[in-house]
């Protein structure tokens, strides 16, 4: 597959020169040089000055670098209404898309591994019913890079209800583009990614991954469907088309409509969990000593540019590289890095190079749906790795 063209190198490290000179002439840089015990002053200052401005009510945050979690923070509330709650180290959240790249595509991979499935294989081949509706040349890696030609989403605009019902829409979806010629993000692909997952594996989704990925992790406080115990732990999002606040229920309106586990969202998870999952697979990438469930050399596969030749937006198998999605790696970290966002609010951005990570978890939506964190997780990714910069000198 193609690496980043030259351009887009250049582009990314001129983007980030400009922006590191910004920063660093800064108040927020200017403040964490007045306090040399703590080199990521800056990033926390970003964080309050977002919950100052309403963007979020509150975020769990960590960065990782070199093997170690270098620095957690925990900002502002949880929920607030109908109370105001504060925020926890080990509050839980909706991580929305992030279950595509923590969950769905290492599924496929593990299957890829065992020579069950082949990425270049029309997705056809593993669940017969999706080559209708012209859908019969659309591959696994088509589907993982968003490639695939298909709509963004489900038609929501009739209340329809069901996983089967769902089903048989993406059986009948139809391709908007020519497979293998335009990037379009599309839950789509996840969905039909996690149907296959469970084809092939004969277990609901939400099972496969407890047994296969979260379990060899440790990840105890990661998981599909929370149990009404764990629901005062889980930050609340937003109001439902019913006027009820959705805690421990997914926000996702297609994966809600499915029963809560889909291919595409559903996941909730911690800092913690979702830190330990970042440091496993960066080690494992490394070569280093690592319970991640797949081999180095297929989050090599999935971490580097797998889009059909030619084409400028790059994304690996799952993760995102260089998109217009792309904002949560700043301005600091490199064109190798990689990593994905979720609608709710929640990120994580990796850099191979120097096992660093970035996660920012918060519930942006709550409680009225109108949170904003695509400058924060643009400024914090900066912040943090000027930062590390500094702690290397």
């Amino acid at each position: 597959m193609p690496l980043p063209p030259t351009w887009t190198r250049r582009k990314v490290l001129r983007a980030g020169l400009a922006h590191a000179t910004i920063l660093a002439n800064s108040p927020c840089l200017a403040h964490a040089q007045q306090h040399p015990g703590n080199p990521f002053a800056s990033v926390e200052d970003i964080f309050r000055t977002a919950i100052q401005n309403g963007r979020i009510p509150g975020a769990v945050a960590a960065i990782g670098h070199q093997g170690q979690m270098v620095w957690q923070g925990v900002f502002g509330q949880r929920a607030l209404v109908p109370n105001r709650e504060a925020m926890t180290w080990d509050t839980i959240f909706d991580m929305a898309s992030l279950t595509k790249v923590l969950i769905t595509a290492p599924a496929i991979m593990q299957f890829y591994e065992r020579g069950l499935i082949a990425l270049d294989t029309p997705a056809c081949h593993y669940l017969p019913a999706f080559a209708a509706c012209s859908k019969q040349a659309i591959t696994i890696r088509q589907l993982l890079t968003h490639y695939s030609g298909l709509a963004p989403d489900l038609d929501l605009s009739f209340a329809w209800q069901g996983k089967q019902t769902a089903t048989q829409m993406v059986m009948n979806a139809r391709p908007q583009t020519t497979p293998g010629e335009q990037f379009v993000y599309s839950d789509i692909n996840f969905i039909t990614l996690g149907l296959i997952v469970e084809r092939l594996s004969g277990q609901p989704l939400a099972l496969y991954a407890r047994e296969h990925i979260l379990k060899p992790l440790g990840l105890h406080n990661s998981f599909f469907l929370p149990s009404s115990t764990r629901k005062t732990g889980i930050a609340p999002t937003q109001y439902d088309e019913n006027g009820q606040m959705l805690r421990g229920v997914v926000h996702d309106p297609t994966t809600r409509r499915m029963g809560g586990v889909a291919g595409h969202a559903g996941l909730f998870s911690c800092a913690q969990d979702t830190a330990t999952y970042a440091q496993a697979l960066l080690d494992k990438l490394a070569g280093l000593p690592s319970p991640f469930p797949l081999a180095a050399e297929t989050l090599h596969l999935m971490s580097t540019p797998q889009q059909p030749p030619g084409k400028t937006d790059l994304r690996g198998l799952g993760w995102d590289i260089a998109t217009r999605y792309s904002t949560a790696r700043g301005a600091g970290f490199p064109a190798s890095s990689f990593g994905h966002t979720g609608f709710t609010g929640t990120s994580l951005w990796l850099v191979p190079n120097s096992r660093s990570f970035v996660v920012i978890l918060t519930s942006r939506l709550h409680p009225k749906g109108q949170g904003n964190v695509v400058a924060l997780r643009r400024d914090v990714a900066t912040a943090a790795a000027l930062a590390l910069q500094d702690m290397a000198h």
